[in-house]
Order: structure tokens, then sequence, then C-alpha cells
């Protein structure tokens, strides 16, 4: 079974920082694909970055120069470093695991609980 931990949200100023994480945690898989969706209110889920298991990131364009996406693989943790931040950054931040079985090497797809990151103007 996957279990995603999320942490780090809350509130900032426009201009400061936030550091998020997302943990997985279980047994009986590997993870690939890590990213980090958000969704601001009477909005749709978007993809804000993701990191590939070999270390190719992708980011959306409106945070491209300020927000950075990492990973430990040793401790299946996706870092979210958000500098910079804009009102507009608001919303929930949900992560986002793709693992595959060891057994079926079956591709499944995870999302954390979700952290509020609000950011004041």
């Amino acid at each position: 079974q996957v279990q995603l931990v999320e942490s780090g949200g809350g509130l900032v100023q426009a201009g400061g920082s936030l550091r998020l994480s997302c943990t997985t945690s279980g047994s009986g898989f590997s993870v690939k694909a890590m990213g980090w969706y958000r969704q601001a209110p009477g909005a749709q889920r978007e993809l804000v970055a993701s990191v590939a298991s070999g270390g190719n990131t992708n980011y959306a364009d409106s945070v491209k120069g300020r927000f950075t996406i990492s990973r430990d693989n040793a401790n299946n943790t996706v870092y979210l470093q958000m500098n910079s931040l804009k009102p507009e950054d608001t919303g929930v931040y949900y992560c986002n695991v793709v693992v595959v079985t060891a057994i079926w090497r079956r591709s499944l797809d995870y999302w954390g609980q979700g952290t509020q990151v609000t950011v004041s103007s």
C-alpha cells in the first residue's frame, strides 16, 4: 500500500518563500515520476512541476525561475522550493507520484492529501 504525506504549506507574504515536501511510504513498488499540482478556488487542478525518475524536470510557465522541484530517491521524497511567491500562487498543493508495482509491473497513480498555500499581497 502506498501512502503520501505532505508538509510545508502555510501563509506567507508576497515575495516570500515556502518549501513543500512529500514522502512516499510503503512497499512492493518503485517510484517513478513525482510532481506537484495546485488548485485555486474555482479553478481546475493544474501541474506546477514534475520530476522524472531520471531527474528531468518540467515546470508550468507561471512558476519557471521561481520554483524548483527536487527529489530524494533514497527516501522517496519530493520537494518544491517556492521563492518570490505571488498572490496568484495561492491554492491547495497536491503531491502526485507514479509507481510501478513489483508484482505485475502495473503503473499506478497516487495523490497526497493536499496542503494549503496562501500568499498575501
